[in-house]
C-alpha cells in the first residue's frame, strides 16, 4: 500500500527559506518515480489473475536448504518493492507452502508449512487488495485473532499470535497456498464487480 504524502506550505516564511523548495520538490518527485518504477518491476514478476498458478495448491516443503532461503529473500524483496504486506510462493509460480509477511516494524517474517491454529470465532469484514489482482479491492470477512504455526527457512519452529491487520494478512496468504483468492471470499455483488474490472478491455481502433 502506498503512503499518502501531504505537504503544507507556510506562506509567511521569509523568501530565503523558500530557496530550497524546488530542489526538495524535485527530489520528492524523483523518489516517487523511483518507487513507482520499482513497484511496476516487482508486479511484473508476480503472477496476475487469471494465471493458473494462482488456483493451484502448494506442496509441503521437505528440504530446508539454501534454495529455500534464496526464495524467501526474493519474496521479501518483491513484497517490499511492490509495496505489499504479504506474498505467497504460489504468486511467483512456486508451488511451495511458504509465505512472507510484514506485520509490524520488526521487519518481514517468513512461515514455511504454515498451519492456522485456533482462529477466533469473532470475525470482521474489511476491504482487501491483492498483488495478483492489481487494483481490485473487495470486502472480506476474517477472524480478528489467529495463531499461525510452522517453520522458519532454517527449519526451526515458529509461532505467531496475531490480531488485526496482521491476522488478516496471514489468512489471506494461507488462502493463496490453497489456491483461494479474495474473489472467493467476498459476496456475489462485489465478486461480479471485481471480475468486470479484471476482464480484458476491448481495444478500439
Amino acid at each position: 500500500m502506498a503512503d499518502d504524502h501531504t505537504h503544507d506550505h507556510d506562506h509567511e516564511q521569509h523568501e530565503h527559506e523558500h530557496e530550497h523548495e524546488p530542489d526538495e520538490e524535485a527530489q520528492r518527485e524523483f523518489e516517487e518515480a523511483q518507487a513507482d518504477a520499482l513497484r511496476r518491476r516487482a508486479l511484473a514478476q508476480i503472477r496476475q489473475y487469471p494465471d493458473v498458478a494462482l488456483r493451484m495448491k502448494a506442496h509441503d516443503v521437505t528440504e530446508f536448504d539454501h534454495e529455500l532461503v534464496q526464495l524467501v529473500e526474493r519474496m521479501q524483496y518483491l513484497m517490499k518493492d511492490a509495496q505489499g504486506v504479504g506474498l505467497a510462493a504460489t504468486q511467483l509460480g512456486m508451488l511451495r507452502r511458504v509465505f512472507v509477511f510484514e506485520p509490524d516494524e520488526e521487519g518481514p517474517k517468513a512461515v514455511v508449512n504454515p498451519r492456522l491454529v485456533d482462529p477466533s470465532e469473532e470475525k470482521e469484514t474489511d476491504e482487501e487488495g491483492c498483488l495478483s489482482l492489481r487494483d481490485v479491492r473487495v470486502p472480506v470477512p476474517r477472524s480478528v485473532k489467529v495463531t499461525i504455526e510452522g517453520k522458519d527457512p532454517s527449519g526451526k519452529d515458529v509461532r505467531h499470535e496475531l490480531e488485526g491487520l496482521a491476522a488478516r494478512v496471514v489468512q489471506h496468504e494461507l488462502d493463496h497456498l490453497d489456491g483461494v483468492l479474495i474473489l472467493d471470499r467476498t459476496d456475489a455483488e462485489h465478486r461480479k464487480q471485481a471480475l468486470g474490472q479484471l476482464r480484458p478491455q476491448p481495444i478500439l481502433r
